[in-house]
């Protein structure tokens, strides 16, 4: 091992530089969800119901190289430094945008989101280098930040798609190209190399499958890992689905989809940074389980059922609220861990987000093309399936808490 760099003594520039870059990467997901559909129509030249299924591949396949890249990632960037790491991947993202932006083919596509889900798997050199220059107590504010930003990119993502829509189904990837290109010079010119000392890689620790592993060492949450699995795979119907289920039932634009996302977005921000810390204290963590996993199902049976655009509207702050399941899932399994090993908790509860984020999209959209085709005119369908795992979360709860 070897000593590399100090701690900078102005840290406002990397820090912002950090923050623009998280929000980048989350607009990569959201940026895309209004103007996919449109996108794939034209490609293609297929119908809503098909360019559904090719969106659902396109989705898990970004997911799939999140899930793969993201330990690989995390420790080049212990072996060669946080800075190449980070500002390689903003190249990468910048040369991506542009690449989706003429994709003419549904295979550039599909390579766009290979190489996008690849250069967003940063999340945690970004979160590194916070960790780097963050003096003991202010980690907790620095890393909060962070969440901010990943936040900010969500609510910001859809709209700027939805509404630079207007200008064509590649407008938003240019806009987007601009911005990771602008981020790329100023990381260049302020971001300092913050690793202290390197250390030699190792794939054993790059394994994507590590965190999987980990059950075999926290006996006693077999149940609640079974509760968060089928609770995640039920929520992410919302992006897998959002754009083509709201063209198909309500008739909306991409403009209409980017504004219905950003509405959704500022809705999880109120209940992450407010709502949580109101309900979960009264209520408890396994009576806010209990109340909410059916809450979400009940939503889901509604969603799947709203007869107005507007009403759906009215009905998303609502469905947003369900995302105090979350952190009571995460409260329960750590009581039950030991303190040596909750890092081996949260790597487990991420790798199985991430695998349910593979898995839903391909799920959701095989049940949208199945129930808008031949005749069929259900595009909520997806939504009772979401119920219905919904419903085999809280069912597992239920034994688990027996």
């Amino acid at each position: 091992m070897t000593t590399t760099a100090q701690t900078p003594t102005d840290t406002r520039g990397p820090i912002l530089f950090i923050l623009i870059t998280v929000m980048i990467e989350a607009m990569g997901i959201g940026l895309i969800l209004p103007v996919m559909p449109a996108l794939l129509e034209e490609v293609q030249g297929v119908s809503l119901s098909e360019a559904a299924l090719w969106g659902g591949v396109l989705g898990s396949i970004y997911a799939l190289m999140q899930f793969l890249f993201s330990p690989t990632i995390g420790n080049l960037s212990d072996r060669f430094g946080r800075r190449p790491v980070l500002l390689l991947s903003m190249a990468v993202i910048f040369l991506d945008y542009i690449l989706m932006a003429y994709a003419h083919t549904i295979w550039l596509l599909l390579i766009g989101r290979i190489i996008a889900g690849i250069a967003a798997a940063t999340m945690s050199t970004a979160t590194a280098f916070m960790a780097d220059i963050s003096p003991p107590e202010k980690k907790a504010q620095n890393f909060g930040l962070v969440s901010a930003g990943f936040g900010l990119g969500f609510v910001l993502g859809p709209a700027m798609g939805g509404l630079l829509a207007e200008w064509g189904a590649r407008a938003p990837f240019w806009a987007a190209a601009v911005l990771s290109g602008a981020n790329l010079l100023f990381g260049l010119i302020v971001l300092p190399e913050t690793l202290r000392r390197k250390r030699a890689f190792d794939w054993r620790r790059a394994n994507p499958l590590g965190g999987l592993l980990a059950v075999r060492a926290l006996p006693g949450v077999g149940l609640l890992l079974g509760v968060w699995f089928f609770y995640q795979v039920a929520n992410w119907v919302y992006p897998a689905i959002w754009a083509y289920f709201t063209q198909a039932a309500f008739g909306w634009d991409e403009r209409m989809v980017g504004i219905s996302l950003a509405v959704y977005g500022v809705s999880m921000v109120v209940v992450q940074g407010g709502l949580i810390r109101l309900v979960i204290p009264r209520l408890g963590e396994r009576r806010t389980l209990a109340w909410f996993l059916p809450y979400n199902a009940v939503v889901l049976l509604c969603v799947a059922f709203v007869p107005h655009g507007w009403l759906m509207l009215a009905l998303t702050p609502f469905s947003a609220l369900g995302a105090v399941v979350a952190p009571a899932i995460q409260g329960v399994t750590s009581r039950i861990a030991s303190d040596d090993q909750q890092g081996e908790l949260q790597g487990l509860l991420a790798s199985i987000t991430a695998v349910a984020a593979i898995v839903s999209p391909l799920i959701m959209t095989q049940v949208f093309n199945r129930a808008t085709t031949g005749g069929a005119d259900m595009p909520g369908a997806p939504f009772l399936v979401a119920a219905l795992l919904m419903s085999v979360s809280f069912l597992l709860y239920g034994r688990a808490k027996a």
